[in-house]
């Protein structure tokens, strides 16, 4: 890591960079509470239209009450702020005039994120993009704006998406094959022999007797790894949001996956390279330079992958494995396929990195060559009526699907982020994928306006 050295070439001391935060959820907070211990890094603006959240994030991240100051006009935010306070507003737009090098975007809410990352470019603003339901829908349009005006837009260090494409650009450079590049779901699977069961974030699933020896230590096949998802049934699985995070990681990277749902195995981690490495190698993988998720399930007394992120790589050279095999990373059992992986994401607490090299270096953290190259899509597990309104990522009723992408057309998928929240025309049946012409378009929207522009940019119609 070099970022000391980039950021204060030739020693000399650099202004702070000035952020303004929109949106106080658990991610946002982290970034809030982490800038206090960070001198580069100054954050005097805070938007949320819960100005009650606001204060209570500037709390956490060590503000007396007496310096949080609720501002209702630019006026009266730029006299906090100059004033050495620190201002909330409930109108993120209010901030767009203010003294700020880069806004960060993390109300995650597809619509307003389209309407403050714009705003933000258009007022000479970097943009931080945590929204992920935002960047996937149009952030390569976002990027293409800012491109223009010689701003930066980015994927956020300490989100998995944004780790996992710089993970990517660091194996590339170093001449390493990708063969999958992969994230872990949030929450470890924790098998306990003594107790005949298996815990996953507060949840417990009982097992016969003798059924643990499936989960380790002994490497199962790599089919096998499948059917424990399957066994395991509602304990732990992949959602809509992993899936996102898993399509940007595409647009960012140029890999792609290998099925529309993914395949998400339970691994353990000694089992990633075995398993998730193209079938020619023994994996279940069709091709190489894939992108997928896995359930990590370990030991309570191992060490996990709860979150982080991983690279599956081949070497050109006989030395390079060489080199691998005898330094002890782990391996298939061809000795060809190799695991690298960071078994961390520190959410909020690490994206101050992201912020200061958009302001103080000019380049993302995120990818620097951005397609909208996949789209999340949305099928709907039990039949909806017309007049419905659409579900969104979370709802475990969606399954969310990546496919390549596609302009606005009648029959063709309607990306998931698009229709959610939207009311349906007809009435869809269980199973359906939902398409364009299925969909009740809003009266109003930046969102559906950025994405038909994304689309007449890079496929040509919309």
């Amino acid at each position: 890591m070099i970022y000391r050295q980039l950021f204060h070439k030739n020693g000399a001391e650099l202004p702070p960079v000035r952020a303004g935060v929109i949106g106080t959820g658990h991610y946002a907070t982290a970034i809030l509470t982490q800038s206090r211990a960070i001198a580069g890094l100054d954050i005097r603006v805070v938007a949320d239209v819960n100005l009650e959240a606001a204060q209570a994030a500037l709390r956490l991240a060590g503000w007396p009450d007496d310096d949080i100051v609720v501002c209702d006009s630019r006026t009266a935010a730029l006299r906090a702020i100059e004033g050495g306070r620190c201002a909330v507003v409930a109108d993120a737009l209010l901030m767009m005039d203010l003294p700020l090098d880069i806004v960060v975007e993390a109300t995650g809410v597809a619509s307003a994120g389209a309407l403050h990352g714009r705003e933000a470019l258009r007022h000479g603003k970097h943009v931080a993009m945590v929204t992920k339901e935002t960047d996937v829908s149009i952030g390569p349009i976002l990027k293409r704006l800012a491109d223009r005006e010689g701003l930066v837009y980015t994927a956020v260090d300490g989100d998995q998406h944004g780790l996992l494409i710089g993970l990517v650009d660091w194996a590339r450079e170093l001449g390493l094959d990708i063969l999958c590049a992969g994230k872990a779901l949030e929450f470890d699977i924790i098998a306990d022999p003594p107790a005949g069961r298996l815990v996953c974030n507060g949840n417990a699933l009982e097992l016969p007797a003798g059924t643990l020896r499936r989960y380790g230590p002994d490497p199962v096949p790599a089919d096998a790894s499948i059917h424990r998802r399957l066994h395991l049934g509602g304990l732990c699985g992949l959602m809509g949001y992993d899936v996102t995070e898993m399509a940007l990681a595409v647009n960012g990277t140029g890999l792609r996956p290998d099925i529309d749902s993914l395949h998400c195995p339970v691994l353990r981690i000694t089992e990633i390279p075995e398993v998730l490495c193209p079938r020619s190698q023994g994996g279940i993988l069709t091709h190489s330079g894939v992108v997928d998720a896995i359930s990590c399930v370990r030991h309570p007394d191992e060490p996990g992958l709860a979150g982080g992120v991983f690279l599956v790589v081949g070497c050109r050279s006989d030395y390079s494995r060489k080199i691998l095999r005898e330094k002890g990373h782990i391996s298939n059992r061809r000795g060809d396929a190799f695991l690298i992986f960071r078994p961390h994401h520190l959410c909020g607490v690490e994206t101050p990195i992201t912020l200061l090299t958009a302001v103080r270096l000019g380049v993302p953290t995120g990818a620097s060559e951005y397609r909208p190259r996949y789209d999340v899509l949305m099928r709907i597990d039990k039949e909806l009526p017309a007049g419905a309104v659409i579900p969104g990522d979370k709802d475990k009723s969606v399954q969310a699907l990546m496919r390549p992408a596609l302009p606005r057309a009648d029959g063709n998928p309607i990306p998931l982020h698009l229709a959610a929240g939207c009311r349906l025309r007809v009435a869809a049946p269980a199973g359906a994928t939902l398409t364009w012409d299925m969909v009740e378009p809003p009266a109003s929207s930046l969102l559906w306006e950025l994405r038909m522009d994304q689309d007449r940019t890079f496929l040509g119609t919309g």
